[in-house]
């Protein structure tokens, strides 16, 4: 499908639009009512398309952006504009596919995480704690990781929810992949009891993170 315009996907995508999608993605407090893997098979048959993807972040719905983010070159953006995007990605998902679908892929990466790890406004310093996260698992050479977890034993029992889940998802990995650090990540995780009680599905791992640490050490080992 060449030359595909803004206003033919849209229309695509109304007729997309699933009531019971919409209901279970606004409990996660996403706004879409799109089957995402109806969502993936069009972004499948569209290709990569950096245009129409630009035009499709700039109508501002959440379907249309994460239609954008599958479509896009991650390449092809500057660094002042991912942050941009980024200030603009209000709902889970769409922040969530942005972070790991476009800014990981994208030269100007650690420079972001950087700028957003300590950022005022929790949503962006989520995407810098993600961003750590997959450095501590990736490329921890020249990670403080010792400061990491002072930081988190600090801020992370107050932190708003989806800042506390990126920095509680960190120390996890802190602990799974950092022997030397992994008894202090587990009493940090234990004293301060963030997601003990969090609902996890059967044959989910939950994410509390003494569990989780413990559960991963566990699978590795065997």
């Amino acid at each position: 499908m060449a030359e595909t315009t803004v206003a033919e996907v849209l229309a695509e995508l109304a007729g997309l639009d699933d009531p019971k999608a919409r209901a279970v993605n606004e409990k996660h407090g996403d706004d879409h009512a799109v089957n995402l893997s109806k969502l993936r098979a069009l972004a499948k048959r569209l290709k990569t398309q950096q245009e129409l993807a630009s035009g499709l972040w700039a109508t501002g719905d959440s379907a249309a952006r994460l239609l954008a983010i599958l479509v896009c070159r991650p390449k092809a953006f500057g660094r002042d504009e991912l942050d941009t995007m980024l200030r603009e990605a209000r709902t889970p998902k769409v922040h969530d596919w942005l972070v790991s679908y476009v800014v990981k892929k994208n030269p100007h990466c650690e420079e972001l995480r950087q700028a957003w790890f300590a950022d005022p406004d929790p949503v962006v310093a989520s995407a810098g704690w993600a961003l750590t996260t997959e450095r501590v698992a990736k490329k921890p050479e020249g990670l403080d990781l010792s400061g990491l977890l002072d930081v988190i034993e600090a801020e992370m029992e107050d932190a708003p929810d989806r800042l506390q889940w990126a920095m509680n998802h960190c120390l996890a990995q802190i602990g799974i992949e950092h022997p030397a650090h992994r008894a202090r990540a587990l009493a940090i995780g234990e004293r301060l009891e963030v997601l003990k009680d969090y609902p996890t599905s059967p044959g989910c791992t939950s994410p509390y993170a003494p569990i989780w640490i413990n559960e991963m050490v566990r699978r590795q080992a065997g």
